[in-house]
Protein backbone atom coordinates (compact mmCIF):
# COMPACT_ATOMS: atom_id res chain seq x y z
CA UNK A 1 0.00 0.00 0.00
CA UNK A 2 1.10 3.48 -0.88
CA UNK A 3 -0.32 6.87 -1.30
CA UNK A 4 1.13 10.48 -1.84
CA UNK A 5 0.71 13.05 0.37
CA UNK A 6 2.43 16.51 1.33
CA UNK A 7 5.11 16.46 3.54
CA UNK A 8 5.73 20.06 3.95
CA UNK A 9 3.12 22.91 2.29
CA UNK A 10 3.65 26.13 1.70
CA UNK A 11 2.01 29.27 0.40
CA UNK A 12 1.54 30.91 -3.34
CA UNK A 13 -0.77 33.39 -4.93
CA UNK A 14 -1.96 34.64 -8.10
CA UNK A 15 -3.75 37.16 -9.61
CA UNK A 16 -6.92 37.50 -11.85
CA UNK A 17 -8.31 40.48 -12.38
CA UNK A 18 -6.85 42.49 -9.31
CA UNK A 19 -8.18 39.36 -7.48
CA UNK A 20 -5.67 37.60 -5.46
CA UNK A 21 -5.85 34.25 -4.79
CA UNK A 22 -3.77 32.79 -2.06
CA UNK A 23 -3.35 28.94 -1.50
CA UNK A 24 -2.20 27.77 1.39
CA UNK A 25 -1.21 24.09 1.60
CA UNK A 26 -1.14 21.63 4.78
CA UNK A 27 -0.24 18.07 5.73
CA UNK A 28 -2.87 16.72 7.76
CA UNK A 29 -3.52 13.65 9.57
CA UNK A 30 -7.72 14.19 10.93
CA UNK A 31 -10.74 15.99 9.98
CA UNK A 32 -10.06 17.85 13.04
CA UNK A 33 -6.72 18.77 11.86
CA UNK A 34 -7.91 19.96 9.13
CA UNK A 35 -10.42 21.95 10.12
CA UNK A 36 -8.41 23.32 13.09
CA UNK A 37 -5.61 24.53 9.90
CA UNK A 38 -8.70 26.06 8.20
CA UNK A 39 -9.68 28.35 11.34
CA UNK A 40 -5.73 29.66 11.51
CA UNK A 41 -6.48 30.53 7.92
CA UNK A 42 -9.28 32.18 8.00
CA UNK A 43 -7.70 34.11 11.44
CA UNK A 44 -4.67 35.04 9.13
CA UNK A 45 -6.98 36.67 6.52
CA UNK A 46 -9.35 37.69 8.49
CA UNK A 47 -10.63 40.51 6.66
CA UNK A 48 -10.68 38.50 2.73
CA UNK A 49 -14.40 37.70 1.39
CA UNK A 50 -13.96 33.54 1.10
CA UNK A 51 -11.66 30.96 2.21
CA UNK A 52 -12.80 28.19 0.14
CA UNK A 53 -11.19 24.77 0.75
CA UNK A 54 -11.09 20.98 -0.01
CA UNK A 55 -9.10 17.98 2.38
CA UNK A 56 -8.94 14.55 1.57
CA UNK A 57 -8.32 12.03 4.46
CA UNK A 58 -7.65 8.51 4.37
CA UNK A 59 -9.18 6.78 7.59
CA UNK A 60 -11.20 3.55 7.80
CA UNK A 61 -12.10 5.16 4.14
CA UNK A 62 -11.53 8.34 2.14
CA UNK A 63 -13.01 10.99 3.54
CA UNK A 64 -13.46 13.95 0.97
CA UNK A 65 -14.78 17.45 1.61
CA UNK A 66 -14.73 20.43 -0.32
CA UNK A 67 -16.57 23.95 -0.17
CA UNK A 68 -17.24 26.63 -2.35
CA UNK A 69 -17.48 28.98 1.30
CA UNK A 70 -19.67 32.17 -0.97
CA UNK A 71 -18.30 31.61 -3.99
CA UNK A 72 -20.90 30.41 -6.79
CA UNK A 73 -21.90 26.31 -6.50
CA UNK A 74 -19.25 24.38 -7.63
CA UNK A 75 -16.63 26.99 -8.61
CA UNK A 76 -13.79 26.77 -5.58
CA UNK A 77 -14.52 24.08 -3.80
CA UNK A 78 -14.79 21.60 -6.38
CA UNK A 79 -12.02 22.83 -8.87
CA UNK A 80 -9.56 22.73 -5.37
CA UNK A 81 -11.10 18.99 -5.05
CA UNK A 82 -10.01 18.18 -8.46
CA UNK A 83 -6.81 19.31 -8.16
CA UNK A 84 -6.04 17.29 -5.27
CA UNK A 85 -7.75 14.20 -6.95
CA UNK A 86 -5.69 14.61 -9.95
CA UNK A 87 -2.43 14.77 -8.16
CA UNK A 88 -3.38 11.31 -6.00
CA UNK A 89 -3.18 13.37 -2.56
CA UNK A 90 -4.30 12.14 0.17
CA UNK A 91 -3.94 13.33 3.87
CA UNK A 92 -4.28 16.68 2.65
CA UNK A 93 -5.69 20.78 2.74
CA UNK A 94 -5.75 23.26 0.58
CA UNK A 95 -7.45 26.57 1.35
CA UNK A 96 -7.59 29.03 -1.16
CA UNK A 97 -8.59 32.34 0.09
CA UNK A 98 -9.83 35.36 -2.38
CA UNK A 99 -9.26 38.68 -1.88
CA UNK A 100 -12.20 40.47 -4.52
CA UNK A 101 -10.55 43.24 -6.72
CA UNK A 102 -13.66 44.77 -8.37
CA UNK A 103 -13.95 42.56 -11.29
CA UNK A 104 -16.29 39.75 -11.66
CA UNK A 105 -14.58 36.85 -12.85
CA UNK A 106 -17.53 34.89 -13.98
CA UNK A 107 -18.14 31.11 -13.20
CA UNK A 108 -15.36 29.92 -15.54
CA UNK A 109 -12.99 32.65 -14.64
CA UNK A 110 -13.49 31.44 -10.98
CA UNK A 111 -13.05 27.78 -11.99
CA UNK A 112 -9.73 28.44 -13.86
CA UNK A 113 -8.42 30.83 -11.09
CA UNK A 114 -9.26 28.53 -8.12
CA UNK A 115 -8.06 25.82 -10.36
CA UNK A 116 -4.61 27.60 -10.97
CA UNK A 117 -3.78 28.96 -7.61
CA UNK A 118 -4.59 24.90 -5.92
CA UNK A 119 -1.84 23.97 -8.51
CA UNK A 120 0.01 26.99 -7.85
CA UNK A 121 0.51 25.98 -4.20
CA UNK A 122 1.38 22.44 -4.74
CA UNK A 123 4.13 23.07 -6.88
CA UNK A 124 5.40 25.28 -3.97
CA UNK A 125 5.11 22.53 -1.30
CA UNK A 126 7.22 19.34 -0.99
CA UNK A 127 5.25 15.76 -2.09
CA UNK A 128 6.37 12.14 -1.26
CA UNK A 129 4.93 8.98 -1.89
CA UNK A 130 4.61 7.10 1.48
CA UNK A 131 4.81 3.63 1.50
CA UNK A 132 3.28 0.84 4.15
CA UNK A 133 5.87 -2.13 4.82
CA UNK A 134 8.02 -3.58 7.85
CA UNK A 135 11.20 -3.20 9.28
CA UNK A 136 13.01 -7.03 8.27
CA UNK A 137 15.15 -8.32 10.57
CA UNK A 138 17.52 -10.56 8.16
CA UNK A 139 20.35 -12.38 9.79
CA UNK A 140 23.35 -14.57 8.59
CA UNK A 141 26.71 -15.50 8.30
CA UNK A 142 29.13 -13.73 6.72
CA UNK A 143 29.29 -16.06 4.05
CA UNK A 144 25.95 -15.13 2.80
CA UNK A 145 26.05 -11.40 3.17
CA UNK A 146 27.51 -10.43 0.02
CA UNK A 147 24.20 -12.16 -1.53
CA UNK A 148 21.80 -10.37 0.69
CA UNK A 149 23.06 -7.29 -0.24
CA UNK A 150 23.17 -7.97 -3.21
CA UNK A 151 19.75 -9.44 -3.56
CA UNK A 152 18.59 -5.60 -1.68
CA UNK A 153 20.71 -3.40 -3.96
CA UNK A 154 18.87 -5.34 -7.18
CA UNK A 155 15.60 -4.51 -5.42
CA UNK A 156 16.75 -0.77 -4.89
CA UNK A 157 15.59 -1.58 -0.79
CA UNK A 158 17.00 0.49 2.31
CA UNK A 159 19.04 -1.20 4.83
CA UNK A 160 18.45 0.60 8.19
CA UNK A 161 21.43 -0.85 10.56
CA UNK A 162 23.59 -3.43 10.20
CA UNK A 163 24.74 -5.36 13.15
CA UNK A 164 28.10 -6.98 12.93
CA UNK A 165 29.13 -9.55 15.94
CA UNK A 166 30.00 -13.63 15.29
CA UNK A 167 26.80 -13.28 12.57
CA UNK A 168 25.26 -10.08 10.63
CA UNK A 169 21.97 -8.71 11.30
CA UNK A 170 20.55 -6.23 8.72
CA UNK A 171 17.44 -3.94 9.59
CA UNK A 172 15.98 -3.62 6.08
CA UNK A 173 12.72 -1.75 4.68
CA UNK A 174 10.78 -3.72 2.80
CA UNK A 175 6.99 -2.73 1.55
CA UNK A 176 4.00 -5.30 2.31
CA UNK A 177 3.89 -6.07 -1.07
CA UNK A 178 7.42 -6.85 -1.53
CA UNK A 179 7.70 -9.11 1.86
CA UNK A 180 6.66 -12.31 0.99
CA UNK A 181 9.09 -12.40 -2.30
CA UNK A 182 12.49 -10.57 -0.94
CA UNK A 183 12.23 -13.37 1.97
CA UNK A 184 11.84 -16.50 -0.60
CA UNK A 185 14.63 -14.83 -2.33
CA UNK A 186 17.06 -14.07 0.26
CA UNK A 187 16.29 -17.55 1.71
CA UNK A 188 17.12 -19.48 -1.65
CA UNK A 189 20.20 -16.70 -2.21
CA UNK A 190 21.69 -17.94 0.94
CA UNK A 191 20.91 -21.91 0.79
CA UNK A 192 18.52 -21.48 4.03
CA UNK A 193 21.03 -19.95 6.31
CA UNK A 194 19.49 -16.55 7.24
CA UNK A 195 17.24 -15.54 9.52
CA UNK A 196 14.63 -13.69 8.75
CA UNK A 197 11.52 -11.65 11.56
CA UNK A 198 9.36 -8.96 10.60
CA UNK A 199 9.89 -5.92 12.70
CA UNK A 200 8.14 -3.28 13.24
CA UNK A 201 5.53 -1.62 10.79
CA UNK A 202 5.86 1.69 9.63
CA UNK A 203 5.72 3.95 6.52
CA UNK A 204 8.76 5.45 4.84
CA UNK A 205 9.32 7.69 1.64
CA UNK A 206 12.37 9.60 -0.13
CA UNK A 207 12.14 13.35 0.76
CA UNK A 208 14.66 15.04 -1.37
CA UNK A 209 16.75 11.97 -1.35
CA UNK A 210 16.74 11.24 2.63
CA UNK A 211 14.65 8.42 3.49
CA UNK A 212 11.80 9.43 6.56
CA UNK A 213 10.87 6.61 8.43
CA UNK A 214 7.20 6.53 10.60
CA UNK A 215 6.41 3.35 12.66
CA UNK A 216 2.91 2.65 12.66
CA UNK A 217 1.60 3.09 16.61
Amino acid sequence: MEYKTVYQGNTAEIVEKKSRFIADVFPVSSEDEALECLERIKKQYWDARHHCYAYVIREERLLERCSDDGEPSGTAGKPILEVMKGAKLENALIVVTRYFGGTLLGTGGLVRAYTSASREGLSHSTIITKILGFKLKVQTDYTGLGKIQYILGQRGLHILETNYTDSVELTVLVSTEEEKAVTAEIVEGTNGKSRISRGKECWFAEVEKELKVWDVV
